[in-house]
């Protein structure tokens, strides 16, 4: 994981406003939400061994994330590398054997390679760009 500094860190936003602005860009809410915060998640980056993202967290601000109208605040974002397994799961449970059988991350913060860092630098400009520049 590579933190990268940024000036969306700890601005408050409506969190449909950056579903608005950020889902046109490519970023997703990943699906490791909770009710009180998760991460817009870009994917930079994929071949059948890793995933390579760069990650922004929230937290919800008033309310919780599943609610209309709730505020967010922005935390760091950071460079993610997910390396997988070349098998399948090996942990299967046989209640959810058809809806998750592919493997866990072999690593879950695998290293991120260097040659990809400006690329997650050039994505944070665009972001605050995008950010930074629209009415709350």
């Amino acid at each position: 994981m590579i933190e990268l500094n940024s000036a969306i860190e700890n601005k408050q936003f409506k969190l449909q406003h950056l579903e608005e602005k950020l889902k046109p860009l490519g970023y997703i809410i990943g699906g490791n939400w909770d009710y009180d915060h998760g991460y817009f998640d870009y994917k930079i980056d994929a071949d059948e061994d890793k995933y390579l993202y760069l990650r922004v967290p929230f937290k919800a601000v008033d309310g919780e994330i599943d609610q209309k109208g709730v505020k967010v605040e922005l935390g760091k974002p950071f460079l993610l590398n997910h390396d997988y397994k070349d098998d399948l799961d090996d942990n299967v449970m046989e209640y959810n054997s058809l809806m998750n059988q592919f493997a866990e991350p072999e690593q879950k913060d695998a290293p991120f390679p260097k040659e990809m860092v400006a690329t997650g630098q050039s994505l944070i400009q665009e972001l605050e760009a995008t950010l930074l520049y629209f009415p709350q």
